[in-house]
This record gives structure tokens, C-alpha cells and sequence, in this order.
């Protein structure tokens, strides 16, 4: 299957293949629910990326930026490996088997959910701009955050 092919499955909006072969989308990208793999490799998504309920084991593919939100919840994830750099929007990585947030992205302007996983701290986080959901007790010391830690 070409690009052109998988992209017609993935998005309706505009999209450029770049001379790397990555994939800029001016818009959302959706990964349908039937796929195990990101299908391609994504460069920047305007939009939001979205690949929840899917049965996505890794986020190789993954773009490195988001101007929207990233939601990649509800999966069988064990890593956040390949997860975004940025993030514009919030960033959902909550029920799913991650066990740290080694490879989150590095900014997050929205809010960071990471409940319902089997992380026992927030190592690896980067900047969040909005609240942090989580399940774990947290101490002091978390200056980057810009909103509340909220255990949920």
C-alpha cells in the first residue's frame, strides 16, 4: 500500500510527503481502530492526533508535533518511546500498561493525563502547561507544572 492509500484512510485534510518521507497533515490525523502500527512516519499534525481504543503497541510513526491534542489512551502501550516532542493541546496516555513516563513528550501545553497506569512517578515528564491527572502520591518539588497535580 502507497502512502497516498494509507493517508486516505487516516485523514481527510491536507497532507505533504516530505523529501525524508514523513508526513506534515494540516489537520487531524485518525488511526483507525482495526490498526496494530502507526502506518507511517508523521512529521507535524496541525490538528489532533488521535489513536485511542486502537490496538497501537508503540508510538513509533508518531509525529514529532502536535498543535492539537495527542490521545493515544486506551491501549495496549507499554511505552511513550516515540511519543511527540510537543504537544499544543493536552496529551491522554491514561489505561494503558505504561510503567514510566520516560520518553513523554518534553512540552505539554495542555493538560497531561496519565492515570489508570502503572507509573510510580513523574520522571520524564516535561513542561505541562495545564493539570496533570494521575493516581499516584506525589511530593513537592514540581516547578515546571503550570496547573494543578490532580489525583484521580
Amino acid at each position: 500500500m502507497n502512502i497516498d492509500s494509507i493517508m486516505k484512510e487516516l485523514t481527510a485534510d491536507p497532507y505533504t510527503i516530505n523529501d525524508d518521507g514523513t508526513v506534515d497533515v494540516d489537520g487531524d490525523v485518525v488511526i483507525q481502530k482495526r490498526m496494530t502500527t502507526i502506518p507511517v512516519q508523521f512529521g507535524t499534525v496541525s490538528g489532533s492526533f488521535i489513536g485511542d481504543n486502537t490496538l497501537i503497541a508503540s508510538l513509533k510513526g508518531a509525529p514529532t508535533e502536535v498543535s492539537g491534542s495527542f490521545y493515544c489512551h486506551e491501549t495496549p502501550l507499554t511505552s511513550l518511546q516515540y511519543a511527540p516532542r510537543e504537544v499544543g493541546g493536552d496529551f491522554h496516555c491514561h489505561d494503558t500498561k505504561i510503567t514510566s513516563l520516560k520518553g513523554a513528550p518534553r512540552y505539554v501545553w495542555g493538560s497531561f493525563c496519565c492515570s489508570h497506569t502503572k507509573i510510580t512517578s513523574l520522571n520524564g515528564i516535561g513542561y505541562v502547561g495545564g493539570e496533570i491527572h494521575t493516581r499516584i502520591i506525589l511530593r513537592h518539588g514540581f516547578g515546571h507544572v503550570g496547573g494543578n497535580i490532580l489525583e484521580s
